[in-house]
């Protein structure tokens, strides 16, 4: 009987679980659900804001913004997983395009220039129409050409990641426990530890003279942890073997990102010529109330008057925007419904 009764039960969950997946599609033209309702995030490092610290102070302070070029921040590790896939992200570039926005700098695009040089093809063989005009095919009129329409930079920002050191260091221990008889009870725990670590070699060069204005080099250690714990026994003539375990480790392209925004940090604060932290602390007060153009997120936007639409700060609400959690677009939608 108690057989019977187990195998109805393992019986039961199976079934369970199979209604998650059905070979038919539902209402929606989907087999099953995707799991998970977390919210799109802001994806800061410890020293973003900061970097919205330097973009507030040199507005405050009126100090002109550089305009920079990223170039390539590439991958020198050379690192793979056995699978086939690189170990370090391949967008070191991007990361920094992103903190320089949050330093308050002005990018000029030089990393990805394919659709502007195609609208740059079509405008010269007058293929492209004028935004102004109604084009009408008697008397065409054209996008214009004008030169110097394109702005320099003043310096552009390159480099790479050039470390990836594996187990700088680990630590383990393991231990079993239980007596001679083996119907009592036994058990084990086990513990590790271990360090990695990620570097980099950035550069910021004058684009007119090709000086290199400065030159850093960062590293960072990434830990990671494994805990486990398990129990054996004997009752009643059934068998447990019950374990849990957690694994943790930080995550390697967050250090990247890690150092090149203290990279940025540090080469935009000796442009805006900011010794220390402490105009941090002054604008602190201020910064809190200002509707300002730069956020942990980036930069936003300007209106044509110069003013924003909003807060940039607000882009880094999880709740902002989001159908289960905005307050105001859950209106919108009830209110389509009705």
């Amino acid at each position: 009987m108690n057989l019977r009764i187990k195998l109805a039960a393992a019986g039961a969950s199976m079934l369970a679980l199979a209604g998650c997946v059905t070979p038919f599609a539902n209402d929606q033209g989907l087999y099953a659900s995707p799991i998970g309702s977390a919210p799109v995030t802001a994806n800061p490092t410890p020293y973003s804001t900061a970097l919205v610290c330097m973009a507030n102070y040199a507005r405050s302070t009126g100090k002109p913004a550089p305009r920079i070029a990223v170039g390539r921040v590439l991958d020198y590790t050379g690192k793979e997983d056995v699978e086939g896939g690189r170990k370090v992200t391949q967008g070191a570039s991007l990361m920094a395009m992103s903190a320089f926005s949050k330093a308050g700098a002005k990018l000029v695009e030089r990393f990805d220039t394919s659709v502007s040089e195609l609208e740059l093809k079509y405008a010269n063989n007058k293929l492209i129409g004028s935004d102004s005009a109604a084009v009408a095919h008697d008397s065409p009129e054209f996008r214009q050409i004008m030169a110097g329409e394109i702005p320099g930079s003043d310096y552009y920002f390159v480099g790479g990641i050039t470390e990836l050191n594996s187990n700088i260091r680990s630590l383990g221990a393991d231990a079993f426990v239980g007596d001679l008889d083996a119907a009592d009870m036994k058990g084990h725990a086990g513990f590790k530890l271990f360090v990695i670590n990620v570097g980099v070699d950035l550069r910021l060069v004058n684009t007119k003279t090709l000086v290199v204005e400065d030159v850093i080099s960062y590293q960072k250690q990434i830990i990671g942890r494994e805990i486990s714990a398990g129990i054996f026994d004997f009752a009643n003539g059934n068998v447990f073997d019950i374990g849990v375990g957690e694994r943790a480790m930080e995550p390697i392209q967050l250090a990247v990102r890690s150092t090149i925004e203290r990279a940025v940090l540090e080469m935009t604060a000796n442009l805006y010529g900011v010794a220390n932290s402490d105009p941090c602390a002054a604008l602190a007060e201020d910064a809190s109330s200002m509707k300002a153009a730069q956020s942990v997120t980036g930069s936003a936007i300007a209106q044509p008057d110069g003013t924003f639409p909003a807060d940039a700060g607000k882009r880094a609400d999880p709740n902002r925007w989001n159908a289960n959690r905005d307050e105001g677009v859950k209106a919108t939608l009830r209110g389509r419904k009705s």
